[in-house]
Formats: structure tokens, C-alpha cells, sequence
């Protein structure tokens, strides 16, 4: 089968597209022909041998942990899956044909192979940190890199259990976030201020790492009251980094409840072949993204 590897921690250039043998579905575990493998800011990161205690490597090494696909192999212990099931989820190595999840759901009705590989990781981390600042209904959350797949999945979330949301982000994404109900302003000089305008900052997810956790601090005037996952220097301002999973089987399960509903809904802003995982790298290190991307199979 073809999988995206590398052999060397480095830039965009050390991912390989090599044919390798099929993975196996062991106890606990799926097997799906992936259909779309979600490029999640953690795959580069992971690609450049940043320090992830969560995610330790092994050189050489696949990419990606989020994929939508049609299960075809069930190991033992596991019920409720049928091989033909349509289902997303999170695993290991899914820019590949087949990839062997740990966790999965059955993907929601209307929702396309490409659109379901961009949920999995993106919700967990959404639903972790805002269970992790401690904001509530009635409160006014503030999001700094507000218009990216996290971001999106945030705004949706909070506005559905009654939180304000102020979102940062560039131009171009302004009335994208205000769709999203959010009340929103750019990036740049004076950006503290057109937030004061805007409102009092309870909480805070730091969700793009541009350098900015001393200003979310003095908004929020308290450093238990800021999470970040992108930003290493976290614990020299005080504030939690938040890198470590929780349950995504149970994120699956909001998300799939979420999507049914109506309250959820990530676009993704562009599809990519397996053969351009490398250009996906570089354009979600980019920034600026609206929603999602994805690799497909």
C-alpha cells in the first residue's frame, strides 16, 4: 500500500510517499480503506521532532491521526462496527490507504468522506481545553487564532452551552467568525484594545501560538484563566499547555450528537492529494486557515 513517511525530523521536503505493507486490525482496534486523512497542525509538529510527550516517535515514522473510511478489517473485542460501516475517527499513520483506528463513530448522515476526516482530533482538542479554561454559560471566552479547524469547532461548541466568544483573526476571516456567532476582531498593533471594546475577557484558548500569552494574561488577569496548545513557552507565563488527549471515543460521540443537531459544522477550505502532503505541511504551518484540510486517499 502507499503511506506518507519519513525517515528524519526536518521540514516539508522528509515526508516520502512509499509503498509499505498493510496494517492489521488488532484487539480493540479497525482497519479502514481511508478514504481522507484530516492534516492537523500536531502532524507537522510531529514532523519537525518538536518535543510532544504525548506523541513519542519512532524514526521512520508515518503521519497523521485522523481519517473518514470504510472499515475492513474488525479485530477482536470489538462490537457494535461492521466491515462496509462508514466511520471516522482517530489512529495512527493515516495519510495511507489503510490505517488502523483506536477510536471511531459512525460518521453522521450527509456528511461527506472529506468533511468527517476533519472532525476527530479537532473536537477532542476543542471540547478538552474548554473544559480545561473552566469557562461557562453566561461567560465571554476569548480566542486567539479563532478561524482554523479548533477554532471553529470552540466557537461552535461555546456558543451552544451559552458562552460569549470574542475570536481573533486575519481580515479576511472576520465575517467568517461572526457566522460562527462569534464577536470578532483582527490581529495586529492595538489588537488588546479593540478587545477591551468589546467586552470583559473571563477565559482564554490560545489556539495559535503567535506569541501573545502575556496579553491574554493581562486580559483575563490571571494565568489559570488561559490555555494554549500551541505555544511551548507556556510555562514561563504561567499558563497550562494542554497536549494530552482525553477520551475521544467520547468526543466522537459529542461531535456525531453536535453535527446531528445542526450546532456543528467545519468547512474544509481545501483538499489535497496523498502525493502533496508536503504542501498541506506547509500551508497549515501557514496559518490563516478557515476551517479544515485534508488529504484524500
Amino acid at each position: 500500500m502507499k503511506k506518507v513517511s519519513f525517515a528524519a525530523f526536518g521540514g516539508p521536503d522528509v515526508l516520502l510517499l512509499i509503498d509499505t505493507e498493510e496494517p492489521h486490525a488488532g484487539p480493540g482496534r479497525i482497519r479502514v480503506r481511508v478514504r481522507a486523512a484530516g492534516v492537523n497542525p500536531v502532524d507537522w509538529r510531529i514532523r519537525e521532532g518538536q518535543i510532544l510527550g504525548a506523541h513519542p516517535v519512532e524514526l521512520p515514522s508515518g503521519v497523521g491521526l485522523d481519517a473518514a473510511g470504510v472499515v475492513d478489517e474488525v479485530g477482536e473485542d470489538v462490537a457494535g462496527v461492521e466491515v462496509g460501516d462508514h466511520v471516522f475517527g482517530e489512529g495512527s499513520d493515516t495519510y495511507a490507504e489503510f490505517a488502523v483506528l483506536s477510536a471511531w463513530a459512525r460518521m453522521p448522515e450527509g456528511l461527506t468522506f472529506e468533511e468527517a476526516a476533519g472532525y476527530p482530533s479537532v473536537v477532542e482538542t476543542a471540547l478538552r481545553v474548554l473544559r480545561e479554561v473552566g469557562v461557562g454559560p453566561g461567560q465571554t471566552l476569548l480566542v486567539n487564532g479563532a478561524s482554523g479547524g479548533v477554532g471553529s469547532a470552540v466557537l461552535q461548541i461555546a456558543r451552544d452551552r451559552g458562552i460569549t466568544v470574542i475570536g481573533t483573526a486575519g481580515t479576511a476571516n472576520q465575517d467568517y467568525l461572526r457566522g460562527l456567532g462569534a464577536l470578532a476582531t483582527t490581529y495586529g498593533d492595538g489588537w488588546v484594545e479593540r478587545v477591551r471594546l468589546l467586552g470583559h475577557v473571563d477565559a482564554a484558548l490560545d489556539l495559535a501560538g503567535s506569541g501573545v500569552l502575556a496579553e491574554l494574561v493581562e486580559l483575563t488577569g490571571d494565568p489559570r484563566k488561559v490555555v494554549t496548545i500551541a505555544d511551548l513557552d507556556a510555562p514561563e507565563f504561567g499558563v497550562r499547555f494542554s497536549g494530552v488527549a482525553g477520551s475521544v471515543p467520547d468526543a466522537l460521540a459529542e461531535a456525531v450528537a453536535l453535527i446531528s443537531r445542526g450546532r456543528l459544522h467545519i468547512p474544509v477550505e481545501k483538499s489535497y492529494p496523498l502525493t502533496e502532503a508536503a504542501a498541506a505541511h506547509i500551508d497549515s504551518r501557514a496559518g490563516h486557515t478557515r476551517g479544515r484540510r485534508v488529504l484524500i486517499v
